[in-house]
């Protein structure tokens, strides 16, 4: 005699394995891990803040230079290595993180005071010049670089040449 076909319980047939749901999150937590691993063993944090840095810098002088042209007057962009701040025109100012190593070189003519920098941006987009390296303690720097001649306002990193 033949068993007729019987549906297993669906009490059964939910304990048997795992949801979609479940396996994603478990793929998420997983990468999560990898990448925060990544990050404490080849200081990834150090850099982003590194890289992150150099941008708000390279950014704020592309600003004091577009304020000298299309206000007609010198703008000037100032930082200060020990106090680890920055200056630009209309309120701009902002800080750089500790962990990072400053320098500053350029024209001596315009500094504001012993130990400060500055870059002047003229009406025409020329500029006194300058550059701006910013370092970590593990490695790895950027070059903010200032063409005095033209005004333009170059970043890449420390020992690349395009």
């Amino acid at each position: 005699m033949t068993r007729p076909f019987r549906a297993r319980s669906t009490a059964a047939a939910r304990q048997r394995g795992f949801t979609l749901l479940e396996i994603v999150v478990v793929m998420v937590i997983i990468a999560a891990a990898v990448v925060l691993g990544a990050m404490a063993t080849t200081g990834g944090a150090e850099r982003m803040r590194l890289h992150a840095s150099s941008k708000q810098i390279a950014a704020n002088l592309r600003y004091t230079r577009a304020q000298a042209i299309s206000s007609g007057r010198p703008q000037r962009f100032e930082i200060d290595p020990r106090a680890r701040t920055w200056t630009a025109p209309n309120g701009r100012h902002g800080s750089i993180p500790a962990t990072l190593a400053v320098e500053f070189t350029g024209a001596r003519q315009v500094q504001p005071q012993a130990g400060v920098g500055a870059i002047v941006f003229f009406d025409d987009g020329a500029s006194t010049g300058g550059r701006v390296q910013l370092a970590a303690a593990r490695g790895g720097a950027w070059n903010i670089d200032v063409a005095w001649l033209t005004g333009e306002v170059r970043l890449e990193r420390a020992g690349e040449r395009r």
